[in-house]
């Protein structure tokens, strides 16, 4: 019986209309993709019968290709911090391309303030501050870090917000000046040798588990929080979420500042890992942030989206990004492809949204 009669208001419910949570279809598209490689690897003749997600070099026990998982969350863990602010930010209905450079620019200021004085008993041949900067507790760097993020992401806010420029032009205009400071902080040279516990935050898998706990964060702070729920509300309607009292002008500040903090928290993990800071850092990570949003089911007209598929989203970034060096496709090649599927997952966000007002 497809229709049943609910309640005393006489409304029916329809089976035949009932829809999978939009995370569970991520799931499905990342477990195909998973098995396309999984198939090229054995029907590629160069590929000599290679399994993507298995090790097979025990016929009698395959198991799971431990490093090449571990290269997939790896690969995906640090963009995808930036990728939680930005999920909010899209949510709002608004954009943000400064995250980029801004970890360039983080990552240069940062290390600058997590350089140890000796280095295998000489002095740090990188050093760009006096003695005073050195050895320093790893808080203060941290510190340094977030408070330079959230100056700039308080500035993307109140153009934004009070200029009402829109957030295109905004944070593009940001994204140059944060390049340009990566570039003029030390005049283009590296910034290398940190203390051991600044190293330790991006050492071995911490990235990965800072990915995880800021993505249960974020999860909570969208799901459960008033500041979740006036997000959503702006980027469904801002017209209307300012009519029922929302301070949009402060939220929408508040929600840069957010995303800012974030791309600079990556920033410093990414110096930490690699042990250094270079301007050139961050290079694509504000599109591939957006493209894991999008991939995830986030709206770039807003109001819809959720942190859960944002994170799916970029484990299907992370997996075809390996895929394609599996199958050893070409670097100028992979470039073409990603920016294949950040048209792609545009495309596939219009027909959803066609799709969702089609809808009766």
């Amino acid at each position: 019986m497809a229709e049943t009669t609910q309640g005393t208001g006489g409304l029916k419910y329809d089976s035949s209309k009932r829809s999978w949570p939009n995370e569970f279809n991520i799931f499905i598209a990342l477990v195909i993709i998973v098995a396309i490689f999984e198939v090229l690897g054995q029907v590629l003749p160069y590929m000599n019968g290679q399994s993507f997600l298995f090790d097979t070099n025990d016929r009698f026990n395959s198991i799971f290709n431990e490093a090449r998982l571990q290269i997939i969350i790896l690969q995906v863990a640090i963009i995808g911090i930036i990728s939680l602010g930005v999920t909010q930010v899209i949510i709002s209905g608004g954009i943000d391309l400064s995250s980029g450079p801004l970890v360039a620019a983080t990552a240069m200021i940062v290390m600058s303030f997590a350089q140890t004085e000796l280095v295998n008993g000489n002095p740090n041949p990188k050093a760009v501050f006096g003695s005073w900067a050195f050895d320093l507790p790893v808080i203060i760097p941290i510190i340094v870090g977030l408070a330079f993020g959230a100056f700039i992401g308080a500035i993307n806010g109140m153009f934004i917000a009070f200029t009402r420029i829109p957030p295109f032009i905004a944070t593009l205009g940001m994204f140059l000046i944060c390049r340009g400071i990566a570039q003029w902080w030390t005049r283009g040279q590296p910034v290398s040798f940190p203390t051991e516990s600044y190293a330790g935050l991006g050492a071995g898998m911490m990235p990965v588990v800072w990915f995880v706990m800021l993505a249960i964060l974020c999860h909570v702070l969208l799901r459960y929080t008033v500041y979740g729920k006036h997000t959503y509300a702006i980027g469904s309607n801002e017209d209307a979420a300012r009519m029922s009292g929302i301070n949009v002008r402060r939220h929408k500040v508040m929600v840069y500042m957010i995303a800012s903090m974030l791309a600079a928290f990556a920033a410093i993990i990414l110096s930490s890992k690699n042990l250094t800071a270079q301007s050139g850092m961050g290079l694509f990570y504000e599109l591939y942030a957006i493209a894991m949003a999008v991939i995830g089911g986030v709206s770039l007209t807003g109001g819809r989206g959720s942190i859960i598929g944002t994170v799916l989203g970029a484990m299907v970034f992370g997996v075809i990004q390996s895929g394609f060096t599996y199958i050893k496709l070409d670097a100028y090649f992979q470039i073409m492809a990603m920016g294949a599927i950040i048209i792609g997952a545009v495309v596939l966000d219009k027909w959803r949204q066609q799709r969702a007002s089609a809808r009766p």
